[in-house]
C-alpha cells in the first residue's frame, strides 16, 4: 500500500466496515481508533486502487489548464504582431498616397471637415449635440427626428463574398446575446461567452466522472474525487478573482473579464462540496451504519466537523455573491467575501492533508494580491475635491497627480505601480473614503477614471471619478459632499484592460457609445483615440484626411447629465472633428432608435474596412449594441465589438 493512502480516522473505519467478518463496534469516541487494526481485504482494495487513480489522474488537470493557457497566450501575441504589422503597413501606404496627391480639405471651423478624395471610402465628418445631426433630417411635420437615420445608407462598393458566408453567420452567432431569462430576469453573455463558459465546465464534468463507476460500492471514490477536484481547482478561483496576476499579461484578459468564469466556476466548485458531502453522507448510510455507527458519532469525528464547517463557509460564499444579495448589499458583501474565504482556507486545510498543496497555493495568490500589491504597491492617499452636479445626485471627485518620472515604457510586475505612475484609458480605481463611517474603513469600491490618460512626459495630472449616488457608499458620499468640498481618498489601482482602446486603433473606424455614467468610460477612450491618431497623423501635416471617422453617441436620461463634462469639453471634442451624437433625454421622449443610428453609419462606409465598436452603459444598451453589430456581421460587414460593463 502507497504511504499517500495510509487510513486516517475514517479511513479505518471504512475499511473495517468492508471485512466480511465486520461486526458492530463498541460505543466510545472515534476520534481515538487504537481498536482497530484494518488489515487487507478484497473488498477495500478497489477503493484504494479508485483514490490511487484519483490522486494521479488530477494531476492532469493542472496541465490542461497549463496548455489552454500557453494556447491563449499564442493566440494573443499572435494577434498583437499581426496588429502591428497591419498598421505599418497602412502608415506606409497613406504616406505614401499623401505624397504622390494630397486631398484637398476644408474644415468649416465647426468641427466638420469635407473631404474631395474618394479614395479611401470615407464620408464627411461632422458634430451633434442635443439631438441635432448632419445631414439634417426632418420628419414629415418639419422638425427633426431622432430616430431617422444619421446618413443615407450607402450600397456597398463589392458585395461580400460568398465563400465567407458561413463565417459571417458564425461570427454574427457567437456576437449575439441572447435576451434575459424571463421571470428571475437574469442577464445572459453572449452566445461566444457561454460557449466558452460551457466548454470550460465541460472539462470539469469530464474531470469529476472519468472512469467513476456509479455503484453504491464505489461511493466514496466519487467523493473523493469531487473533493480533489475542487481542492484543484482553488488556486485557479483566487487566479480569477485576483486584481493583481499573471493571466492579464500573458492573454490580454484582465480580471474584469475572467469575472465571469471566477463566479461559474466557484458555483460549480460549491455544487462539487455539495456532492463530495452527500456522497460522503452515503458512505455512512450505506456502509457504515451496518456497523453501529450512530449519525452524531459520525458527525463529531474531527475530519468530518472541519468539513462541515468548510461546506457552510463556501455555501455562504455563494448565497452572498448572487446578483440579488450583492446589489441589495454590497457592502456586507464585500466583508462576508473576505471574511468567509480566510475562515474556509482554513478550514479546508485541517480538513485533509492532501488539500493542502492547493490550499497554499490559494492563500499565496490572496496574499500578494491583497497584502503586497493592493494594500502596498498600488495604494495612494490623496486628497481630492468634490462637486456636487445639477441633478443633485451625482458628484464629480477630482485631484491633481504629481507624476512619477517613467524610467520606461514597461510596467514591471514587482515594484510599485499607482496613479502616480500614471493610468492607460478605460482603467479604473478602488476608492475608499474612512472619513464617511466606521463601516467604509475597509471597504473599497470600483469607479473608472473619467479623466484622459495623462501623456508621456507629463509631470501633473488630473484625476475624476464621476460618482452617482445609488445608496450604501456613493449615497453616503454623495451626502458628504453637499456639506464638505473636500475629502481624503485611499486609491488602489490602476487596473483594466487595453482591449477595447486596442480594438479601436486597429479598426479603420470607431463608434464609441456610451449610456449615463459609461461615459467614464468611455469619455477617455475617445480622446486616446484622438491622441493615437494626432501622433501618427503623416509627416505631421494635420491633414484631417487620413484621420480615423469617429462616432460618439451619449445617451442621458435627464438634460442635467450633460453637466458631468460640461459644454466646454463637448466643444473641444467636435472641434476635432468626432461626429458627436447626443440624442433627446430618455426620459421625456424615450430611448433613441440606437439600431437605427449606427447600422445607418457603418453602413455608408465599405464593407472591406474593419469597424471597431466599444459600449459601455445599462445591460440594455450594452445587447442593443452587441446585437446591432451581430446583424451586421451577417450582412457582410467586417464588426468587432467589445463592451466595458461598469456594473459590478
Amino acid at each position: 500500500m502507497e504511504p499517500s493512502t495510509l487510513p486516517t480516522e475514517f479511513m479505518a473505519l471504512l475499511r473495517q466496515a468492508l471485512e466480511p467478518s465486520a461486526q458492530p463496534l463498541k460505543d466510545g469516541p472515534l476520534h481515538t481508533m487504537e481498536e482497530l487494526t484494518p488489515v487487507d481485504g478484497k473488498r477495500f482494495k478497489p477503493i484504494i486502487d479508485g483514490i490511487n487513480f484519483n490522486t494521479k489522474f488530477i494531476l492532469s488537470y493542472q496541465l490542461v489548464l497549463l496548455g489552454l493557457l500557453l494556447l491563449l497566450t499564442g493566440i494573443h501575441w499572435g494577434s498583437r504582431l499581426l496588429a502591428w504589422r497591419r498598421r505599418r503597413r497602412q502608415a506606409r501606404n497613406i504616406v505614401l498616397e499623401y505624397r504622390r496627391s494630397p486631398a484637398r480639405s476644408l474644415s468649416d471651423g465647426k468641427g466638420a471637415v469635407i473631404t474631395e478624395s474618394e479614395s479611401l471610402g470615407r464620408s464627411s465628418s461632422s458634430s451633434t449635440l442635443e439631438g441635432d445631426a448632419t445631414p439634417p433630417y426632418t420628419s414629415r411635420g418639419g422638425e427633426h427626428n431622432e430616430r431617422m437615420p444619421l446618413l443615407l445608407k450607402a450600397q456597398p462598393k463589392q458585395p461580400p463574398p460568398q465563400k465567407w458566408f458561413l463565417a459571417r453567420r458564425v461570427k454574427a452567432c457567437l456576437t449575439y446575446q441572447p435576451c434575459p431569462i424571463p421571470i428571475i430576469n437574469k442577464t445572459l453573455p453572449s452566445n461566444g461567452s457561454s460557449l466558452v463558459i460551457l466548454a470550460f465546465l465541460g472539462l470539469q464534468l469530464f474531470y469529476l466522472l472519468y472512469k467513476i463507476p456509479l455503484t453504491i460500492s464505489m461511493l466514496f471514490v466519487f467523493a473523493d474525487r469531487a473533493s480533489l477536484l475542487f481542492a484543484a481547482n482553488l488556486p485557479v478561483l483566487y487566479l480569477f478573482a485576483a486584481k493583481n496576476q499573471p493571466v492579464k499579461f500573458l492573454t490580454g484578459y484582465s480580471y474584469e473579464s475572467l469575472n465571469i468564469l471566477h463566479r461559474r466556476l466557484g458555483e460549480f466548485m460549491c455544487l462539487l462540496a455539495l456532492l463530495h458531502s452527500v456522497g460522503i453522507m452515503g458512505v455512512w448510510y450505506t456502509i457504515l451504519r451496518r456497523v453501529g455507527i450512530m449519525l452524531v458519532h459520525f458527525l463529531l469525528i474531527k475530519m468530518i466537523l472541519l468539513g462541515i464547517g468548510a461546506f457552510i463557509a463556501y455555501e455562504l460564499i455563494y448565497f452572498t455573491s448572487l446578483g440579488s444579495f450583492r446589489q441589495r448589499w454590497y457592502e456586507l458583501f464585500l466583508a462576508s467575501h473576505v471574511f468567509l474565504q480566510v475562515v474556509a482556507l482554513i478550514l479546508v486545510w485541517f480538513h485533509h492533508y492532501r488539500s493542502r498543496t492547493y490550499v497554499g497555493l490559494a492563500l499565496a495568490v490572496f496574499l500578494i494580491d491583497r497584502l503586497a500589491y493592493r494594500m502596498s504597491w498600488k495604494l495612494t492617499i490623496l486628497r481630492a475635491s468634490l462637486d456636487v452636479q445639477k441633478d443633485g445626485g451625482t458628484v464629480v471627485l477630482s485631484a491633481p497627480v504629481t507624476l512619477a518620472p517613467r524610467r520606461g515604457q514597461l510596467r514591471m510586475p514587482l515594484g510599485k505601480h499607482d496613479v502616480t505612475q500614471g493610468w492607460k484609458t478605460t482603467e479604473h480605481v478602488f476608492i475608499t473614503i474612512p472619513s464617511l463611517a466606521r463601516k467604509h474603513i475597509i471597504q473599497a469600491h470600483p469607479f473608472t477614471i473619467a479623466a484622459p490618460a495623462p501623456p508621456a512626459g507629463a509631470k501633473e495630472a488630473k484625476l475624476e471619478l464621476i460618482i452617482r449616488g445609488q445608496g450604501g457608499f456613493s449615497g453616503d458620499l454623495v451626502r458628504y459632499a453637499k456639506a464638505n468640498d473636500s475629502v481624503t481618498v485611499r486609491l488602489d489601482g490602476p487596473y483594466g484592460s487595453k482591449s477595447a482602446a486596442q480594438l479601436l486603433q486597429d479598426a479603420d473606424y470607431a463608434v464609441i457609445v456610451a449610456g449615463g455614467s459609461g461615459v467614464a468610460v468611455t469619455w477617455p477612450l475617445v480622446w486616446s483615440i484622438i491622441q493615437s491618431e494626432a501622433n501618427t497623423d503623416v509627416e505631421g501635416a494635420g491633414n484631417r484626411r487620413y484621420r480615423k471617422k469617429i462616432l460618439f453617441v451619449w445617451i442621458v436620461r435627464q438634460q442635467s447629465h450633460l453637466s458631468w463634462l460640461g459644454n466646454e469639453k463637448l466643444d473641444k471634442l467636435k472641434d476635432t472633428g468626432v461626429m458627436l451624437v447626443i440624442p433627446p433625454p430618455t426620459c421625456a421622449c424615450g430611448h433613441p432608435d440606437l439600431k437605427r443610428i449606427l447600422g445607418d453609419w457603418i453602413s455608408s462606409f465599405d464593407h472591406q474596412l474593419r469597424v471597431g465598436v466599444v459600449a459601455s452603459g445599462p445591460d440594455g444598451l450594452n445587447r442593443t449594441v452587441r446585437n446591432t453589430c451581430a446583424s451586421l456581421i451577417a450582412e457582410g460587414r467586417n464588426v468587432s465589438v467589445e463592451i466595458e460593463k461598469f456594473g459590478w
